[in-house]
Order: structure tokens, then sequence, then C-alpha cells
């Protein structure tokens, strides 16, 4: 048996993980989300009754209920602690997502609003997220803490492919492996595993709402991904996605050297 602790687990990525791990009635799960009572029945309608999981409020931007949430969990997982903590929840900002910086530049308000609210989420709601949780992962067996990121905060993708676009989103998740980075030097020699982890790019509906403007941007990007990887076929369906992010944190330790490290789904630097 494991226990998990995850945030965002009301759509998308998060959803799979606790569709698949809960799937073992010897897992416990919690999950993390901002409305709690709409997360709770979706999870009765497509998956019926799992007593194994376990849905908490929590908001990235909000360090009362983080800590309210802390202290729930304590209070689930008892003495056995966390052996897997996964920050992913996030803000993924379609504002930034298809212009360069000079086109966001020109509306320098939205640009001061979006790169604060992506700040505060995925960098600094991260940290509160992982100093609160981070003594019941000491308690636990594996003492693995994992963070979704992005193959945007990548320097070298970025500069061999001249990727222009998502600049404020990528710049929160390059902060973020930062983050993750100082957290595991931290850490590591009380052996717990910290991870920057991209999970590919994921068939989870971020591109359904684009509009006609947006769409040369996203054609433009698209058309350097294929550069990058010529037999890239589009996203992953988000079930493969997560079974292959599992299969891969679980192969990943200390002693193999991924304290700390910003890897892709596959455990490289190959992001797609």
């Amino acid at each position: 048996m494991a226990v998990y602790v995850i945030t965002g687990v009301s759509k998308g990525i998060g959803f799979e993980f606790l569709k698949q791990i809960s799937q073992d009635p010897k897992n416990l799960f919690v999950g993390l989300v901002r409305d709690k009572a709409a997360t709770e029945e979706k999870v009765t309608k497509e998956l019926g009754d799992r007593p194994n999981v376990h849905i908490l409020h929590a908001d990235l931007t909000s360090y009362a209920s983080l800590k309210d949430a802390a202290a729930a969990t304590a209070r689930i997982v008892s003495d056995r602690g966390i052996d897997y903590l996964v920050a992913n929840g996030a803000l993924a900002s379609q504002w930034d997502a298809y212009d360069p910086l000079s086109v966001l530049g020109e509306k320098h308000e939205e640009l001061d609003e979006v790169a604060a609210q992506l700040f505060q989420t995925n960098v600094v709601g991260n940290i509160h997220f992982i100093n609160l949780f981070v003594p019941l992962v000491l308690k636990g067996k594996v003492k693995k803490v994992i963070a979704l990121t992005s193959g945007h905060a990548d320097l070298d993708l970025i500069n061999d492919l001249d990727v222009e676009n998502s600049a404020l989103y990528s710049a929160s998740k390059a902060a973020l492996n930062v983050i993750v980075a100082k957290f595991s030097a931290e850490y590591k020699n009380e052996g717990v595993l910290f991870v920057s982890m991209s999970p590919g790019v994921v068939e989870v509906g971020h591109f359904a709402n684009v509009t006609p403007e947006q769409m040369p941007g996203l054609m433009k990007f698209m058309e350097k991904l294929a550069t990058y990887a010529p037999d890239f076929k589009g996203a992953t369906p988000v079930d493969e996605a997560v079974q292959l992010i599992i299969a891969t944190w679980e192969k990943l330790s200390i002693e193999a050297g991924y304290g700390g490290k910003f890897i892709s789904q596959h455990g490289d630097k190959n992001w797609l």
C-alpha cells in the first residue's frame, strides 16, 4: 500500500492520477481541489464508491486553505505519512500561450496581472504546499515529491527552436524547477527525492477554445514541434500519459542521480 497526496485532481491529468492510482484499494489517495463538492460528485458518478479516496478543499493561492488541508491529511494518513506528494495543480495561462512578449507587452496591465497570478499559483503556492506537507513525507516509506512542470521551461528547447510563445507560463515553470531543486538540496540527506517532471503534450482540452486570432500562433508552435520531433503525431491521450508518468517516477531515485532534476515523462530531456 502507498499513500498519495496530489493537487488539482478535479480534471485532466490530476483526475486521471486519481482514477488510476485509486483503482488499487490498498492505495490511500488524498486529492486537493478548489471545488470539493463538485469533485466528490464527479468521482462518485464516474468511478463509483471508492472508500480509499479522500477529497479535500485547498487553493494554491490560499495559505490558510493549504494549512487546513495539511492538518486534515495528517488525520487521514495517521502514522503512515505520505509516500508520494505530487504538485500537479497549476495555473495554465491561455493569455500568453500564442503570442511573443512584444505583443503581450502592448497590454502591460494584463501582463502584470497574469504574471502575478502565475507566480503566486505555480511558484509561491507550491512552496507553501510542499512546506506544509513535507513533515508527512518524512514519515512515509517512499519519500518522493514530484512537481509537474513543462518542457516550455527548457532553455535549450527555447533557443534551439526559437520558441517565443507561452513566455510567462514558461517562466513560472522554470521558477518552479528552481524551487524543487532548492527543496532537494535541503532534504536530500533525509532521503526525500524531489523531481520536476514534464508530462509532455497531453490531450486535456487545452486547444479546444483557441480563437481565430490565436490559431496562427498555435500553428507556428506546432510547426516547430514537428521540426524538433518529426515523428510527433499529436497530444498523448491522458490515460497513456499518466501511465508513463507513474512508470517513470517509480524508477527514479536519489542514488541514481535524480535529486532536484528537471526531466521529461521519459526520464530524460526528450520533451515529446
